[in-house]
Formats: structure tokens, sequence, C-alpha cells
């Protein structure tokens, strides 16, 4: 089988209790452009409510929905339905599924206060240093305030790796 292209990536969706407040934390706090504003979508025979059955099935009725876009062009779609559940523990990473997404930015502890300063908590107290005493690559892993856990990168995913981070 030959080796296939890489895939670009698109965009991610991220369930949120309260999209107005979802909008205004990513595009303050994580500088993310509005590319849509906030919309309701119904459950309807439009062509993005027959979309959507296709997608969640019969009886999903209605959820709002935002577009906005990373410094990078990764769009990112925020999603409030009415019967969104707070799960009773936000980190079961072994379980199937994806259980956080990555940003990038150079001053990392300022990022990671801005979150707490904006309701979001830390889920590790400092940064960890891939090459400690090395090279400057460190990370951390954070909450927004809606419970989504957001991990921070101070370099590029392929800068960390290129030498075998651990």
């Amino acid at each position: 089988m030959s080796k296939q292209y890489p895939r670009t990536f698109s965009h991610i969706g991220i369930s949120v209790p309260d999209l107005e407040k979802a909008v205004e934390f990513y595009t303050e706090v994580m500088g993310w452009y509005i590319i849509m504003q906030p919309a309701e979508v119904t459950e309807d025979d439009s062509p993005i409510g027959l979309m959507c059955t296709d997608v969640f099935g019969k009886g999903w009725k209605r959820f709002k929905i935002a577009h906005l876009s990373t410094g990078d062009r990764v769009g990112v779609e925020l999603f409030e339905f009415p019967n969104q559940e707070n799960p009773e523990d936000n980190f079961e990473y072994w379980k199937t599924g994806v259980f956080h997404f990555c940003v990038q930015d150079p001053n990392l502890e300022e990022l990671a206060q801005k979150i707490v300063d904006a309701g979001g908590k830390r889920r590790m107290q400092e940064p960890r240093y891939y090459y400690p005493g090395e090279k400057p690559y460190r990370m951390i892993y954070m909450e927004d305030p809606f419970g989504n856990i957001v991990e921070i990168y101070s370099h590029s995913y392929e800068l960390t790796y290129s030498d075998g981070a651990y």
C-alpha cells in the first residue's frame, strides 16, 4: 500500500453549555475570529435541518452554533444543545474519543493565567519542560470555563517531537 498524502485539519466541534459566553471566551482569551455569528438551527426540512438529522438522527429539535477560526485557519464550531450535560468526570482520557485539543502560544504562562482569570482552571499547576535545561519547549493542561480540556504548547508540534521528546 502506498503512503497517503497527509490531510490538513479543517475544524473541530466543541459542545458548550452557553454559546454566547463561549464565543466571548474564545475570541477574547484565545483571540480567535468569529466567521459566523451565533445562530439557531432547527429540525426542519431546510438543507441544514436535513443535514443535521442525517448526523444526529430524528428528534434533535434545535441547537445554537457559532463558527470561529484560529490564527492558522483551523475552524472551530461551538455548539450549545438544549439537553447539554456536564459529565461527572470531564477527563476520562482512557475512553475512546477526543479528550483534549491543543493551542500554541510562545507565552503559555500568560495564556494559562488568562484562562484562569476568565473562569477556567489549571489541570497542572506549572508548565512542564520537554527538554529541561536544553530547550524552552513546554506545555500545560488547562480547562476552559466550560470544562473542555485545553493543552497549551509553547512551540510547534513538529519542533516539540522532532528529537523524540521522551
